[in-house]
């Protein structure tokens, strides 16, 4: 088989070039030129599950920078958070961070994980993983100490936490797969890229 060929991941995220990176791909970032914020504010009133915005975002950013990369293998990359049909993003700051915590102490909520395969400007594969996250009563105290103690790296998910630090103590129960939690479900991309012939088999 030739030499792997290097996949374009439309995204600069650090946490999932480097998750894919891991899994042997060779990946080049490369930035969507999208309004994230537009597109979800274009979605308002339309009859779209928090699921469903997740895999748009995804589509958005992949297309993008398939249109301008053709016969380039391109990876789009979204996850939403939801409580209810509330949609979270990232907090800006450590205020906004307190607040979601608050508001996700005692309940479960859900990361929902989209990923999109795109080609010469169309997605020609598509996937949405969810993960449940059962969130321990936290006490407010405990929040701000908790806060305290990560720092800024709490405003870099929607969430405000990451599971693969010490915001595993924030929860009670989890129902999913680490690497959808994370941002990519990394098994079903890997499985599709086979399936295609992108990475060997």
């Amino acid at each position: 088989m030739p030499e792997a060929e290097t996949i374009i991941l439309a995204s600069t995220s650090p946490f999932r070039r480097q998750l894919l990176a891991n899994a042997g791909l060779s990946i080049e970032a490369v930035a969507p030129e999208i309004d994230e914020r537009a597109v979800e504010q274009s979605l308002e009133g339309a009859d779209v599950t928090p699921e469903d915005v997740a895999q748009i975002l995804a589509e958005a950013k992949a297309v993008n920078v398939s249109e301008r990369y053709p016969d380039r293998w391109v990876i789009g990359g979204d996850q939403t958070l939801s409580l209810g049909d509330r949609i979270f993003h990232k907090p800006a700051d450590m205020e906004g961070a307190r607040r979601h915590l608050l508001a996700l102490s005692g309940k479960t909520h859900q990361l929902n994980s989209a990923i999109v395969l795109a080609r010469n400007g169309e997605a020609v594969w598509r996937h949405v993983e969810i993960a449940r996250m059962t969130m321990r009563e936290l006490d407010p105290g405990f929040i701000g100490r908790h806060l305290a103690r990560v720092g800024d790296i709490a405003l870099k998910s929607v969430g405000a936490y990451q599971i693969e630090g010490e915001g595993i103590q924030l929860f009670e129960k989890i129902e999913g797969d680490y690497f959808t939690i994370v941002g990519v479900p990394l098994l079903p991309l890997l499985a599709r890229l086979r399936e295609l012939k992108v990475i060997d088999g």
